[in-house]
């Protein structure tokens, strides 16, 4: 039978993401300042990470829901807890399975999409 999927999360902001070939693998900067590319496999964790590092940004999120068993490059968890995924490498649009708006608080808290 077909593998259940197993998603981990990633934001992006949308005026970024809509300057991206469709076509074209995922690449964002943070493959080269660090290496790879951060997700977190819990929902709730990402929504504390964006509004942590991101509050005053003005830019409109997404947050990309990704498949881990469809990802090509190598996936590595470096943190003691193993809720965040390390992807090294490009990602491939196929492992892309979601793309939803994030919304926000009046305060600039990062909201989830239900």
């Amino acid at each position: 039978g077909r593998v259940m999927a197993d998603i981990t999360y990633h934001g992006v902001p949308e005026p970024y993401w809509d300057t991206l070939a469709p076509a074209e693998p995922y690449v964002p900067p943070s493959v080269e300042r660090d290496g790879f590319i951060h997700c977190t496999d819990g929902r709730e964790a990402l929504s504390i990470i964006l509004t942590q590092y991101y509050k005053e940004d003005a830019d409109d999120w997404l947050v990309l829901s990704i498949d881990k068993n469809r990802i090509a490059a190598p996936v590595k968890y470096e943190d003691p807890a193993g809720i965040f995924p390390h992807v090294y490498g490009p990602l491939n649009r196929d492992a892309i399975v979601d793309v939803r708006p994030i919304g926000r608080a009046p305060d600039g808290t990062f909201l989830l999409p239900g």
